[in-house]
């Protein structure tokens, strides 16, 4: 009923503004307590700092599978496996800064799920007895690959829905807006490799205890990585506390 009030007084369709609302509650911008609906502090701040806007798109980029739903009868396993590869594709588009053909994707795209299968295959240890002989187990069906073209259809639309991306003419472009996303995901990843301790993902207390473990260079590595993946004023706030 609400809904349809809604687009009543918006005059749009009961869909879209069903969309749209699922959109606000990704970026932040409503927040829903029981049944009371607010705005949330993205909201509050919209119109007076760019960083709050930023950081709900961003939300909103990080959660395009929800954006935007997969096609029904898509089996789930094979949408999680696709959702999993595609940060290395977003990574291939921003690295060829251009348009990149979407069968050239598509390859991609196998060869990642076919890495992530690999990866989650478990070697059975211990003596076996040959297929056929009483006791020993069946050998597996083999497994049916789901075509993974219109999982990728899917999953480029979803990131266009989100101003991740274009597609046209058979290619997908990040927009400039999406490849500062990834790259700002990629140099994340470049700073917490440089953590080899792991310290970086602790609170500052347990930085500081890890460190005092290692050598100085080490230890200097590590606090250096630290506060590159914080706020400056909320890292130097939580080292502060924790002194």
């Amino acid at each position: 009923a609400t809904a349809d009030h809604a687009a009543r007084e918006l005059g749009l369709p009961v869909a879209k503004v069903r969309a749209d609302w699922d959109t606000a509650r990704l970026a932040g911008l409503v927040e829903v307590h029981g049944d009371t609906a607010r705005p949330g502090w993205r909201l509050r701040a919209w119109n007076r700092d760019d960083s709050a806007v930023l950081r709900g798109w961003v939300a909103l980029f990080d959660a395009w599978s929800l954006a935007h739903p997969e096609p029904a009868g898509q089996e789930p396993g094979a949408v999680a496996e696709v959702v999993s590869a595609m940060p290395q594709v977003l990574s291939f588009l921003q690295l060829s800064a251009g348009p990149v053909p979407v069968a050239q994707l598509l390859d991609l795209l196998e060869q990642r799920v076919t890495e992530l299968r690999t990866e989650r295959c478990e070697v059975p240890y211990g003596p076996r007895l040959e297929p056929g002989t009483p006791g020993a187990e069946p050998n597996p069906a083999p497994a049916t690959d789901t075509p993974l073209a219109p999982l990728l259809d899917w999953a480029l639309h979803a990131l266009a829905s989100v101003g991740a991306l274009t597609c046209g003419d058979g290619h997908a472009t990040l927009t400039p807006l999406g490849s500062w996303a990834v790259w700002v995901k990629l140099e994340q990843i470049c700073v917490a490799a440089q953590s080899p301790a792991g310290n970086i993902e602790q609170s500052a207390e347990g930085m500081l205890r890890g460190c005092a473990q290692l050598r100085p260079n080490a230890a200097r590595a590590e606090y250096r990585a630290w506060l590159a993946a914080r706020p400056v004023g909320s890292a130097v706030a939580e080292l502060l506390e924790a002194a």
